[in-house]
């Protein structure tokens, strides 16, 4: 089979309204997003600018309806260039062969926090000492590492990831963060995804970093997240309000909860992982825009949560409650 590669650049402002887009036309929901690269001091070693566009990829089979797709996309984005600075719209042909590895010469080597290294797991890395080394191959899921919001996370879990800890890491992606909170000591995690697409990379990559004796990853949520399309294609089922939430998680169980969502779906499972958390317990939530914080910190208040910490990159927030 022969795929067709979408992309187009824009500015880390535009990168969720666009990825969404994306997702929508492209196989599986799956969006590629490339930062630009800063070379390291030394060694293999990347960051990225966030002043530099953001390169986004997503990939349709090239068939009889190919052109059309391409042209409704070409016409959305066009709507989306008036608010953003966005660049024309890309398209390249690829065989199947080239299709399954051209989103991996866009990842590298990327340290994280002080001891977080996310490692792709086609390349070669040798861990140094204290170093928590997450092997990484996220196929067409969300979370390679390289996302402001994973990052995040990430620092966060390096402070709260404790031995023991009872763990969820809902809507998990790639796994990344389940990996790391067992990798840093937590456990048993439950990693979970209403996107089986993402829930089997997943399990792929938690046996790629042999903690499968520690994380369970699984295709699910909580409450109303099970009613959920997959997170970016605005299918969000029945939504209940803030004003009178209705918990339908299950008793309380995970002592640790990591959530890298977006701001409308934090608000909309509050109450289900307020219910999930046991007293006392540390949620730790992402995926927040800065305009749509308040929605969250509202949702959070009404369900009897308390926020702890604040943390900001860019234009992204993560929070941390509890009890």
């Amino acid at each position: 089979m022969t795929w067709l590669e979408l992309s187009v650049q824009v500015d880390n402002e535009a990168v969720e309204s666009v990825s969404e887009l994306l997702a929508r036309y492209g196989y599986n929901g799956g969006v590629v997003a490339e930062p630009a690269w800063t070379p390291g001091d030394e060694g293999p070693e990347f960051s990225y600018d966030p002043s530099r566009p953001v390169t986004l990829r997503t990939y349709i089979p090239l068939d009889a309806q190919a052109e059309d797709v391409r042209q409704r996309l070409e016409h959305a984005l066009w709507h989306l260039g008036q608010m953003r600075p966005i660049s024309p719209l890309q398209t390249r042909p690829l065989e199947e062969e080239d299709w399954a590895n051209a989103w991996k010469q866009h990842y590298s080597i990327l340290r994280v926090g002080e001891r977080t290294v996310v490692v792709p797991s086609w390349l070669e890395y040798t861990p140094r000492p204290n170093d928590v080394a997450i092997f990484l191959d996220p196929g067409m899921a969300f979370g390679t590492g390289l996302h402001p919001t994973t990052q995040l996370c990430l620092r966060l879990l390096e402070h709260y990831a404790r031995p023991g800890l009872r763990t969820l890491d809902l809507g998990t992606g790639s796994g990344i963060l389940a990996i790391a909170a067992a990798k840093l000591g937590a456990g048993p995690v439950l990693a979970l995804d209403n996107d089986p697409v993402a829930s089997q990379v997943a399990a792929e990559n938690v046996q790629i970093n042999q903690v499968t004796h520690i994380v369970t990853a699984a295709t699910g949520s909580l409450g109303a997240g099970q009613h959920m399309g997959h997170w970016l294609s605005g299918d969000f089922g029945e939504q209940e309000t803030v004003a009178n939430p209705q918990p339908s998680a299950p008793n309380p169980q995970f002592e640790l909860i990591a959530a890298n969502l977006i701001a409308k779906v934090l608000v909309i499972l509050a109450a289900d992982m307020a219910a999930a958390l046991v007293p006392g317990g540390t949620l730790i939530s992402s995926g927040i825009i800065n305009t749509k914080e308040a929605d969250v910190v509202e949702a959070f208040a009404a369900v009897g949560l308390r926020q702890l910490e604040r943390h900001v990159e860019g234009e992204w927030i993560a929070l941390v409650h509890t009890h």
